[in-house]
């Protein structure tokens, strides 16, 4: 049957596929609010997958881009035994800052270790005040983290020996305590403790449910003795060489902390080591699932508007059956009444997949600008969304189509 609509297109010229198209947009346009309601399945199915790919892909740039910002080759090392799905079994104080110590000189292939310490306090400045995160690090944090400063510059060695009281504030924080001011060199209290502010940290925004812009960091040997106490690091992080030797140093990591923390053989760590490598592919897996999931919602969607397209053709087939009679009677071939009804099915589906598309487009951008990670319209999401609606319309025209070209004339020209 489709080699023949060929066959009648190819013998009958440009001129008959044109009055076929004008006869269909005719007869679309006549009962306008039944096409526009025929559309609609298609129309939200469209916009269903547009939108929704578009959610999940800026969901995995914006991983990426978090990801990026901390550095392909780092390690993190934390307390405690990791259980299933990567989470730990128990809270545990097992990592200190001697073992950061020992990582740095005796692991081969380790460029930068970075021991940190978390904590939460109340930040004043006069008037204003506000609750963050105050996190202790050492010296080597920024080059670790690939964290830049935006104004001043980041403590040094001596301070952190020396457990001094100075502070580099996020970018959040400076703004909720000093407003558009330079406060390099300015004065805050932590916890009722004066702190001298000596460098604004390059923003970074949000990854997951931690603002990078919304902390201060100090010296590590400050949070512990002048803050919060005890001698525990919550995290190390650690930078390798290269990729290459990665694994190599996780190995290394893993063998000097079992001694150092005397586990014996066949024991489990009291510690986990991950990296970013890992941590890359484990949420490139769950955005790629959670939009194949976005994207199959919509394609349901496309799937119930092509069931109202074939419900809505077929009684069209039966209204127009004296119709369909008369033309057969005149000479039309069952290719004739085969290609219109399938042109005016591919038609709805066309023009609804458009506007969807349109839509889908306009509801990411509305999402995007409120979501934490934005949106992300692709060209191959609107090509294969598009492409799916065509194929919709062919695929549930063609039975209304079949039947109605099978129709004979002599028993169509009886219908009432």
């Amino acid at each position: 049957m489709v080699q023949s609509i060929f066959i009648f297109i190819l013998a009958e010229g440009e001129l008959v596929f044109k009055i076929i198209l004008q006869v269909a947009l005719r007869e679309l346009r006549g009962a306008l609010t039944r096409s526009l309601l025929t559309m609609l399945g298609v129309i939200i199915g469209v916009a269903a997958v547009v939108a929704m790919v578009a959610l999940g892909q800026g969901a995995k740039y914006s991983i990426g881009k978090n990801i990026e910002n901390l550095g392909a080759n780092l390690l993190i090392v934390r307390p405690g035994q990791m259980g299933k799905r990567h989470v730990r079994r128990v809270e545990a104080q097992t990592l200190t800052l001697d073992d950061a110590r020992m990582i740095r000189k005796q692991v081969a292939g380790v460029l930068s270790v970075a021991p940190s310490a978390v904590g939460s306090g109340q930040v004043k400045r006069y008037n204003e005040n506000t609750r963050t995160n105050i996190i202790g690090v050492t010296a080597d944090y920024p080059r670790t983290r690939k964290t830049g400063m935006d104004q001043g510059a980041f403590f040094t060695s001596r301070d952190v020996a020396g457990a001094r009281r100075v502070a580099a504030l996020g970018k959040v924080v400076a703004d909720k305590l000093f407003g558009a001011r330079n406060p390099v060199g300015d004065y805050i209290k932590i916890n009722g403790i004066n702190f001298k502010v000596v460098a604004i940290l390059e923003e970074k925004g949000q990854a997951g449910w931690w603002d990078s812009d919304d902390q201060i960091l100090i010296p590590i040997t400050t949070h512990q003795k002048r803050l919060f106490g005890g001698s525990s690091v919550s995290s190390i992080f650690v930078e390798a060489q290269s990729q290459e030797v990665m694994e190599q140093v996780e190995s290394g990591i893993v063998s000097l902390l079992r001694r150092s923390h005397q586990i014996r053989k066949g024991a489990e760590d009291d510690f986990h080591v991950r990296s970013q490598v890992e941590m890359i592919k484990e949420l490139e897996q769950v955005t790629r699932t959670f939009t194949f999931l976005l994207g199959g919602i919509g394609a349901i969607s496309l799937v119930v508007g092509g069931i109202g397209i074939m419900n809505i053709m077929l009684v069209t087939v039966t209204e127009r059956t004296r119709e369909i009679g008369l033309k057969k009677a005149l000479g039309a071939r069952r290719a004739d009444i085969l290609l219109q009804f399938l042109v005016e099915s591919t038609i709805l589906a066309g023009i609804g997949g458009a506007i969807g598309v349109a839509l889908g487009a306009a509801v990411a951008m509305v999402a995007g600008h409120f979501s934490e990670w934005g949106t992300h319209v692709t060209f191959d999401s609107v090509v294969i969304a598009y492409s799916t609606a065509l194929v919709v319309g062919v695929f549930f025209g063609w039975w209304p189509a079949f039947k109605a070209s099978r129709l004979n004339p002599v028993d169509a020209l009886r219908s009432e």
